[in-house]
C-alpha cells in the first residue's frame, strides 16, 4: 500500500491526528521500499523509530491496533511498564522479541494452514468415514458406502451426528510467577515418551475441525516455518512499545521506581541492533521498527537517556481532542459508538436516534469536562454515553418496540454533569 493509501485506511476508524498517521504510513512504506533494494544496500538501511507523543485517548495505540490488521508484518504491541531490569524479578525486555517471533510463527502457520486447507480438509473426511463405519452407529442409513458417506461428510449434513475419537493429551502448561512466563511440563522432553492418547465423544462438526488441524501440521513443513518466520520477524517486524513515559525520568536508588532507567538501558540494545536467542534460531534485531508512545504529562521526552532518544529519530505530537472532533468520532467511523449503541438496544426493540444537535451537545460536554476535569480524551464520551443511555438501558420491556431519540434537550435533562473539579484550583 502507498502511503496515502495507509493513512486512508486509518482514517476509516482514526479521527484526526494527520502527522502520526503519515509518519507510521511513510515508515511501513520504506519497509517495502528496502525490500526491493540489494542485498548490500539493504544491509546499509535500518528503520527511522517513531515517538508517539499526546495526551491519553487521542488515539495513539488505536493507530497500532488498526496497522496490526493492516499490514500482513509481524505486529506486537507491549507495555514498557511490564518489563523490569536484568536482575530484578519480572520480564526481560529480551522477551519482546521472543514474543515477535511467536506472532511472526502464528502469522506463517495460518498461511500455510490456508495453502494446504482443502487437502487436510479431504483427510479429515476420510478419517471420520472410517470412524463412523466401525461405529455402531442407528442415525447413519442403511447400506450407505464409505464414498457416499464421505460425500455426506464434506457437504456438512451430518455435522449435528455424534462420534468418538482418539485426541492427543496435553498437558496444560504451568505458569512460574516468578519469571512471568509459562513452561509445558509434557513438552521439555519432546519426542522421547510416547504421546499420551485419550477418547472423547464429539460432533462431527468439532471432529472435523481436530482432524484438519492434525492433518495440516502434518502437511506442512515445521523447519521451512521457522525459518520464515525468523526472516520476517527480522526484516518486515514492527514492535509498539507503549506507556514510555512511565519508565523515563530519574529514579531514585531506592522505591518502587529503581529499574526504571535501567530498563531503559536494556532497552537500548534491542532498539539498537542486537542479536537476540530464541527457541527457534537467533534474530537480529537492526531492522526492527520500533514505535513508542506516552502521554509524557509528569516526564518529558527529554527525561529518557540521550541514547535512547537518538535511537527515536522521529517525534509525532498529536493534538489533544476538540469540539469537531468529538462529533467525527461519534458520526464518521465505521463502527462509531453511536452506532454501537444502535446495534446493542435494537436487540431490545429500541430504535435508538441521535439528532445533529444532540451529538453537538455531547461533544461540548465531552470537551468541557475534559477541559475542566483530567484530560482523558475520546474515552470520556464512553462514561458520558453510558449516562445517557443508562435509564434506557434499564427500561426495557419484552416485545414492546419503542423509539428514542436523542436530541440536545434530551441530552440537558438526562446527563447528570459531574461536579467540576474545584480543587485544582485551591490554593
Amino acid at each position: 500500500m502507498t502511503p496515502k493509501q495507509i493513512v486512508y485506511e486509518l482514517d476509516r476508524h482514526i479521527v484526526g491526528q494527520f502527522n502520526a498517521k503519515k509518519a507510521v504510513a511513510i515508515a511501513l512504506r520504506n519497509r517495502y521500499r528496502r525490500s526491493k533494494l540489494s542485498l548490500a544496500d539493504r544491509e546499509e538501511i535500518t528503520p527511522k523509530n517513531i515517538i508517539m507523543k499526546g495526551p491519553t485517548g487521542v488515539g495513539k495505540t488505536e493507530i497500532a491496533r488498526r496497522l496490526a490488521k493492516l499490514v500482513k508484518a509481524p505486529f506486537l504491541k507491549v507495555e514498557a511498564t511490564k518489563y523490569t531490569e536484568v536482575g530484578y524479578v519480572g520480564r526481560d525486555v529480551e522477551s519482546m522479541v521472543r514474543d515477535l517471533v511467536e506472532v511472526a510463527i502464528r502469522l506463517v502457520k495460518d498461511e500455510r494452514y490456508k495453502e494446504v486447507e482443502a487437502r487436510a480438509f479431504e483427510r479429515a473426511v476420510e478419517r471420520i468415514a472410517d470412524l463412523l463405519l466401525k461405529q455402531p452407529n442407528t442415525e447413519l442409513p442403511e447400506g450407505l458406502t464409505k464414498v457416499a458417506l464421505m460425500d455426506e461428510l464434506s457437504k456438512h449434513n451430518l455435522d449435528q451426528l455424534q462420534v468418538e475419537i482418539s485426541v492427543a493429551d496435553i498437558p496444560k502448561p504451568v505458569e512460574l510467577q516468578a519469571g512471568g512466563g509459562e513452561i509445558n511440563i509434557g513438552s521439555i522432553f519432546g519426542d522421547m515418551l510416547p504421546k499420551k492418547m485419550k477418547k472423547r465423544t464429539v460432533t462431527v462438526e468439532e471432529a472435523l475441525r481436530i482432524y484438519s488441524s492434525e492433518e495440516s501440521e502434518k502437511l506442512i513443513d515445521l523447519d521451512s516455518v521457522e525459518s520464515e518466520a525468523l526472516k520476517r520477524a527480522e526484516n518486515d517486524g514492527v514492535i509498539f512499545i507503549d506507556e514510555m513515559d512511565k519508565i523515563a525520568g530519574k529514579s531514585s536508588q531506592n522505591g518502587p521506581d529503581v529499574s526504571r532507567e535501567g530498563v531503559q538501558r536494556d532497552i537500548l540494545p534491542i532498539v539498537e541492533g542486537c542479536t537476540v536467542s530464541t527457541k527457534y534460531g537467533n534474530i537480529k534485531t537492526d531492522y526492527i521498527l520500533f514505535i513508542a508512545s506516552g502521554a509524557f504529562h509528569v516526564s518529558k521526552v527529554s527525561d529518557l537517556i540521550p541514547e535512547l532518544q537518538g535511537r527515536f529519530p522521529v517525534l509525532v505530537e498529536l493534538d489533544s481532542l476538540g469540539v469537531e472532533d468529538f462529533i467525527k468520532i461519534l458520526t464518521v467511523p465505521e463502527n462509531s459508538i453511536t452506532e454501537q449503541y444502535k446495534k446493542l438496544l435494537a436487540v431490545d426493540n429500541i430504535d435508538l436516534q441521535f439528532t445533529s444537535d444532540g451529538i453537538a451537545e455531547i461533544a461540548n460536554v465531552a470537551y468541557d469536562q475534559n477541559n475542566t476535569l483530567e484530560d482523558i480524551g475520546a474515552r470520556r464520551l464512553q462514561s458520558i454515553m453510558e449516562h445517557i443511555v443508562e435509564d434506557i438501558s434499564y427500561d426495557v420491556e419484552e416485545g414492546a418496540l419503542k423509539t428514542v431519540v436523542i436530541d440536545k434537550t434530551y441530552v440537558e435533562n438526562n446527563f447528570r454533569t459531574e461536579s467540576r473539579n474545584l480543587k485544582k484550583y485551591v490554593l
